[in-house]
């Protein structure tokens, strides 16, 4: 756990930065490069990370109406997590909501992570269309099955996700497309705009995997990464600090336990 002293050490350091970088996104950015490059893991060089930034700013110019250190939180999000903000691999995304920039993980971002926790074999998210057969059954033998139609499949009407670790166990979750659609409106602040309206059925899969991985025995850094999602932070030096050693919140429907030496979550 970071001292206060390194804290008030941090905010001071991103208050300098931030008046020597210009009064430009773009200054900002170059400003803080240092810091981004220490957050950055080893999947991406600090050199693509910026060009991608970089883009970014230019494509949405709402993003310069948002607050430099809101900006540059969701930036270092992005960083220490390793993944690429809003290019077609839909890793993850920076959006503007109001003066704020939410950062929001993708559903591709949150498989990739669920691999690099070494904890799991496989994990799969699909649509169910309509004209598709899909069965499945909870209990003590829970089973799925899913036989896609192979032509006019018809409208979506459910998403799952189905995950099988390295130690055996498995698991899977279905939802409805009306409780996806609910649960958005409900818990998603930027449902109106960003990727809920240009790739909704990417973000529902994302929301069934979420579920899906809620008590899954996954490290901790891992549990932090997916606590980060949809959420803005209004300096550098808050998503610096470290997150509470047990306590880890997932999303507004539930809270986990890590246990510190296992790394396993429970409810």
């Amino acid at each position: 756990m970071k001292t206060t002293g390194g804290l008030q050490q941090q905010q001071q350091q991103q208050a300098q930065a931030l008046q020597n970088g210009g009064t430009t996104l773009k200054g900002y950015l170059q400003a803080m490069m240092p810091e981004i490059k220490k957050a950055l893991p080893t999947v991406m060089t600090p050199e693509r990370f910026t060009r991608i930034v970089m883009t970014t700013i230019s494509t949405n110019p709402a993003l310069q109406n948002c607050t430099p250190q809101s900006f540059l939180g969701a930036v270092m999000q992005a960083a220490q997590l390793g993944v690429e903000p809003n290019t077609p691999l839909g890793q993850a995304y920076l959006i503007p909501y109001g003066n704020q920039v939410q950062f929001q993980l993708g559903y591709k971002g949150l498989i990739d992570l669920a691999y690099r926790s070494g904890e799991v074999q496989s994990l799969q998210a699909h649509e169910v269309y309509q004209n598709d057969t899909f069965e499945y059954e909870l209990g003590l033998n829970p089973k799925l099955k899913h036989i896609p139609a192979l032509t006019n499949r018809g409208d979506v009407i459910l998403y799952y996700a189905v995950i099988k670790f390295k130690n055996g166990g498995e698991g899977f979750e279905v939802m409805s497309k009306e409780d996806v659609e609910a649960f958005a409106k409900s818990k998603s602040k930027t449902y109106g705009r960003g990727p809920w309206q240009t790739d909704f059925d990417e973000m529902a899969k994302k929301t069934v995997l979420k579920k899906v991985l809620k008590y899954a025995p996954m490290k901790t850094d891992f549990i932090r990464a997916v606590a980060t999602d949809e959420t803005v932070k209004s300096s550098v030096a808050e998503q610096m600090a470290d997150l509470p050693d047990e306590t880890v919140t997932i999303d507004t429907e539930a809270q986990v336990v890590v246990d510190k030496e296992t790394g396993e979550v429970k409810s």
